[in-house]
């Protein structure tokens, strides 16, 4: 049977009054309008002026015979109409969505694309990604935007975002997560730290400083399950939002830490715990996460791309650089 979304969609403000068809791009501009923090955020998901999405709300108002947002206060809000038919728009663009896919539409990605990404994903995986993403897409213009998780994951819940690759599964309904990998990590400090080869990390968080990332973080759940689990209590804490800032301050023996098990050697750290599995520090699991009822066709080329280069045991480049700094500085030694 074949159904004529659109058709449904002007049955719900059936009236006596004659009533023009919406367009798709109509839909469109009202949904990210509607689901977007403001109409600039909303214009720039659909490549649009402000003025032009604007235009395009108020033909569908005039399609309808009613207004769908109230703009009488400080920001536009949805009437009693723009809430039943907002349902309605996303049914009707994931519809479109599915008859692309099923008549294999696969259009050339192209615009803006803003995603984010923690600093561990920036450090080891996002280079290798960007690139794989140009040369499937050379026309779509990537801009990723670095953070921890807590503040990406509101961007994108904002529609500031398309897709952001953050620790753990989003909690809100509004998103919608998609494991893609996992991170592992091991407890490390300075070889001259005091307590360094002879203390667990228990011991040595009752004698230095925990240099981490702040609360915001993914890995602060990861740090908080291993202390309960430990029994384990915190003497003092030096935060920071950069993996590469808590490594360089590790290796300026400024206290204890825990890193990506691949960096500890290569930074010229010591490994703490690694003899006893069961105060082994849990693997953080990251997930692609985007806005539920976003049907682009970016949504699941990035996500595909994304399952295909996430990759924690990547060395980053500061290690390298790190590495040959250290040979330098032996070789002018000698």
């Amino acid at each position: 049977m074949k159904v004529d979304y659109l058709e449904c969609t002007c049955s719900l403000f059936a009236n006596d009054k004659p009533m023009s068809t919406p367009s798709v791009k109509q839909l469109e501009a009202f949904w990210w309008a509607a689901t977007c923090s403001n109409f600039a955020t909303a214009a720039q998901r659909v490549h649009l002026s402000v003025s032009s999405l604007s235009k395009r709300i108020t033909e569908l108002e005039s399609a309808l015979g009613q207004p769908l947002f109230d703009r009488s206060g400080h920001r536009a809000v949805l009437t009693d109409a723009g809430q039943r038919l907002l349902p309605a728009a996303l049914e009707v663009l994931n519809a479109m969505a599915a008859l692309g896919q099923a008549l294999d539409m696969r259009e050339a990605l192209a615009g803006h694309c803003r995603f984010g990404v923690g600093d561990l994903s920036a450090l080891t995986w996002l280079p290798a990604f960007v690139a794989a993403a140009r040369q499937a897409h050379p026309q779509l213009v990537l801009e990723p935007h670095v953070d921890v998780g807590g503040v990406l994951e509101q961007r994108l819940d904002d529609g500031e975002l398309d897709f952001a690759v953050i620790a753990g599964r989003s909690s809100r309904s509004s998103l919608l997560s998609r494991p893609v990998g996992a991170a592992r990590f091991a407890w490390a400090v300075a070889p001259g730290l005091a307590g360094a080869g002879r203390l667990g990390a228990t011991a040595l968080l009752q004698r230095h400083a925990l240099v981490t990332l702040p609360p915001q973080a993914g890995t602060t759940r990861l740090l908080d399950d291993w202390l309960l689990a430990q029994g384990a209590s915190v003497r003092e804490r030096i935060l920071c939002n950069s993996w590469g800032a808590v490594a360089g301050m590790l290796r300026a023996g400024l206290g204890v830490g825990f890193l990506p098990t691949g960096w500890i050697t290569a930074l010229g750290l010591r490994a703490v715990g690694g003899a006893h599995p069961k105060a082994a520090l849990a693997p953080l699991h990251y997930a692609f996460q985007w806005r539920r009822g976003d049907a682009r066709a970016l949504i699941p080329a990035m996500q595909q791309l994304a399952q295909a280069q996430v990759d924690f045991t990547v060395m980053p480049g500061l290690v390298g650089e790190i590495q040959i700094q250290r040979h330098t500085h032996s070789w002018r030694r000698k």
